[in-house]
């Protein structure tokens, strides 16, 4: 449940759910993200769900703080509901052209290559925000033994579509960007799409995904 409900500049608040980084915590700031957003609040332009807070962004002009506080504070929502996840197959290259950090998590992790990805494959992971980069999709969560920091110097450029590992997360790269994640692999799917308007992103908050692993001939088909 909410802890706190606080002003986040002149237009917007956040609701805070706690500190922790779980998936019951998780769960319900998506359950409070898809009330609002079904409820067309007059007023509110956007919703934007983390790990464990909701940032609800409004037009002043038309709405403020206290009406959607108030809104906010109303809102029941049932322990047991629960929300419309899709469940996503993302294909991924384990390739040496993409498994860019795949020697440092052997060190780190003290496990070969093959463990690691099997490790990794064999997991269901939880989207529990999209963000940093449009459409880039933070799946938890690795078990203990599969974390590790990211990169001592960050990358001036990651490529597109490439799969990251750090800390309890894996990520989808949505376009090429800086980054210091550990880069295990590629995938020949494009996971955002600008082009559609009203639902861009292929994985969404509380969507489950499984990563399947391809070859680099199976990759190359996908853009062929």
């Amino acid at each position: 449940m909410i802890k706190n409900i606080s002003n986040l500049g002149d237009a917007a608040l956040y609701c805070d759910f706690g500190t922790e980084v779980n998936k019951q915590i998780n769960s319900e700031v998506i359950k409070y993200f898809n009330n609002i957003r079904e409820k067309n609040i007059d007023g509110i332009n956007n919703l934007t769900p983390s790990y464990n807070k909701l940032i609800i962004s409004f037009d002043l002009k038309i709405t403020n703080f206290k009406k959607i506080k108030k809104i906010i504070e109303s809102i029941s929502i049932n322990e047991t509901q629960k929300f419309n996840n899709k469940k996503l197959e993302i294909p991924v290259c384990c390739d040496a052209t993409f498994s860019l950090d795949i020697e440092r998590l052997e060190k780190k992790l003290n496990f070969d290559r093959e463990h690691i990805l099997e490790v990794f494959f064999n997991k269901e992971f939880f989207c529990y925000m999209t963000g940093f980069i449009a459409g880039m999709p933070f799946l938890g969560d690795l078990e203990e033994k599969m974390r590790a920091q990211r990169l001592e110097t960050p990358r001036v450029k990651v490529p597109k579509g490439s799969i990251g590992l750090t800390e309890q997360f894996a990520n989808i790269y949505t376009f090429e960007s800086p980054g210091g994640w550990n880069i295990i692999g590629n995938t020949p799917l494009d996971v955002f799409d600008s082009t559609k308007e009203k639902e861009p992103n292929l994985i969404n908050p509380g969507d489950i995904v499984k990563f399947k692993r391809i070859n680099m001939e199976e990759y190359k088909d996908f853009n062929g």
